[in-house]
């Protein structure tokens, strides 16, 4: 005695169909929730006041890059910069979760003032970068309650509030200040608050996921 199973050709076109359908509604759908969080956590950082430069930082990408398949998946992630000692990774991370930033030698971070101005290279102000670009020596100037202070005595102030050096020709815009002027506040150790909560996106994805898949599988 012999039976043979066979798969009617019509039952096979439709399982194939159906195969097809949900490689669409599922690679749809992880692409829309993938680009929903991405722009929830944009609009956290600039909201924060973190600015739209560490918000682009916020990257995407899809996998498979073309095509659908019903194992898609997305990242979302804070890109890394490798040529920097903090990357906007982890500045984005040290927002979201809180951090104590303490001196990397051990003694004390130097938060600038108005009066330090801005690098013009962009880069982080330090006092031995102040220093080099003015010409300018700092007093350290210690202080047993508050932060201890690097100062300029006699400071020249220029008319965008910036401690520059004295030169002649251009002496009219600037003040000259009797006593010492703070350029940097010493502190050893700063505290930064939680001002962001990505992981709360995270978890609306799940629903939203979802949601945008059974939307599409129709």
């Amino acid at each position: 005695m012999r039976i043979k199973f066979e798969l009617d050709a019509s039952i096979s076109g439709i399982m194939e169909d159906e195969i097809r359908l949900a490689e669409r509604a599922i690679t749809a759908g992880v692409k829309d929730t993938a680009e929903h969080v991405q722009k929830r956590w944009r609009g956290q950082i600039v909201a924060a006041g973190l600015g739209d430069r560490l918000a682009r930082a916020i990257r995407k990408r899809n996998f498979p890059d073309k095509g659908d398949s019903i194992s898609a998946a997305s990242l979302v992630y804070a890109q890394p910069n490798r040529k920097q000692s903090a990357s906007a990774a982890d500045v984005i991370n040290a927002f979201d979760k809180g951090a104590l930033i303490r001196s990397q030698h051990g003694m004390f971070l130097a938060i600038p003032t108005p009066a330090a101005g801005r690098n013009p290279r962009g880069a982080r102000m330090t006092p031995q970068l102040w220093e080099k670009r003015t010409g300018l020596k700092l007093r350290f100037v210690p202080r047993r309650t508050g932060p201890s202070w690097l100062v300029l005595d006699k400071a020249r102030i220029n008319v965008k509030g910036a401690a520059v050096a004295d030169r002649r020709r251009r002496r009219k815009a600037l003040k000259t200040v009797e006593k010492a002027e703070v350029i940097f506040f010493l502190v050893p150790q700063v505290s930064l608050k939680k001002r962001i909560d990505l992981a709360r996106d995270t978890r609306d994805a799940g629903d939203r996921l979802v949601r945008a898949v059974m939307a599409r599988w129709r």
